[in-house]
């Protein structure tokens, strides 16, 4: 129990997370296409607003602002060699604002996927993603990380490679994957898949869990799915605040704080235990998620019509498991054709 996160966890029933880093920072004029983390660099103060932002709404840990700090991702904006000191910055600029709090907040360095493709499909080897994975991860602990936090994967090669990278170096890590394509990743992995592989890996998160994917009922369905399986060790849910929609030239998500405090109820309820947002999450929907735990106390597990009932309908028939699995990745691959 030598971490903040594992600290933290056995002495609280859940953990609130923090909310989306891309939503906030476009919000304060970061250009689409533009790399953020050239802001941990050139627009410090914005970075500390967007951590600040979260845990002024309640947030117990937050996210820093390296999704993209590793070298294939940075070497699309001629920085490729600079993954190291942006990431260290963005752990720096982390620890600035937990420490000044006057709580324990937990700052975790989030580690997006390489942008390239692993297996037997893919480009990229084991060994150089090890590498790039553990490059980033030196940054984010040299700049006072708590945690390691790699998101948004779809490969298992790829979570696999960073497991590696962080055992490397001896780092508590967490690590959460995409199910975005018929309660599957891009690259077919379920959510007893993801329990399986995770407790077989030689160094194992302390917390696991899925972000992102299409909107909050489909997360909660998949995190139902890990808590099947029997699993013992934390469940982090990061789910989208609603459906992003395009209006006047600009992704907008239609979840109201609201929606993401009865979402974030549900989550605890499914078997949850550390609950954060993902896209379009702001502030102000943290602090409504953060009232919501605190003041409604905790039911039986909800079932797939009560998650449907309050958040809204499934995007596919299927989680991607079971008899119908098939015919939920057919569907959807219909209408993607469409």
């Amino acid at each position: 129990m030598s971490d903040a996160l594992t600290r933290a966890l056995a002495t609280r029933d859940w953990l609130l997370a923090d909310g989306a880093t891309g939503t906030n920072l476009f919000n304060m004029g970061l250009m689409s296409g533009d790399a953020p983390e050239f802001w941990n660099e050139t627009e410090p103060d914005k970075i500390r607003s967007l951590y600040r932002g979260a845990v002024e709404a309640g947030s117990d840990l937050f996210l820093t602002n390296s999704f993209g700090a590793n070298a294939s991702r940075l070497k699309l904006h001629d920085a490729g060699h600079r993954a190291y000191a942006l990431s260290k910055l963005a752990a720096e600029l982390g620890r600035e604002i937990a420490d000044a709090s006057g709580r324990e907040v937990i700052v975790a360095g989030s580690v997006g996927p390489t942008g390239e493709i692993m297996g037997a499909a893919g480009t990229l080897g084991h060994e150089r993603a090890v590498e790039m994975f553990e490059e980033t991860a030196k940054g984010l602990m040299d700049g006072g990380a708590d945690v390691l936090w790699v998101e948004t994967i779809s490969s298992p090669e790829e979570y696999r490679a960073a497991a590696e990278a962080f055992g490397n170096i001896d780092a508590p890590w967490c690590g959460t994957m995409s199910f975005d394509t018929a309660g599957r990743t891009m690259m077919g992995v379920t959510s007893s898949d993801m329990v399986q592989m995770v407790e077989s890996l030689p160094n194992p998160p302390i917390a696991f869990g899925a972000n992102c994917g299409v909107g909050a009922s489909d997360l909660l369905r998949t995190v139902l799915g890990f808590a099947a399986q029997g699993t013992d060790r934390p469940i982090i849910a990061k789910g989208n605040a609603g459906i992003p929609k395009y209006v006047d030239g600009h992704i907008h998500y239609d979840g109201t704080p609201d929606l993401m405090a009865e979402y974030a109820v549900l989550a605890r309820d499914c078997g949850a235990r550390i609950i954060g947002g993902c896209c379009g999450t702001m502030p102000v929907h943290l602090k409504a998620m953060r009232a919501a735990l605190e003041t409604r106390p905790k039911g039986p597990r909800p079932t797939l019509d009560q998650i449907t009932a309050a958040l809204g309908g499934f995007s596919s028939a299927s989680d991607g498991t079971g008899a119908d699995a098939g015919e939920g990745r057919e569907r959807r691959s219909r209408r993607r054709r469409a």
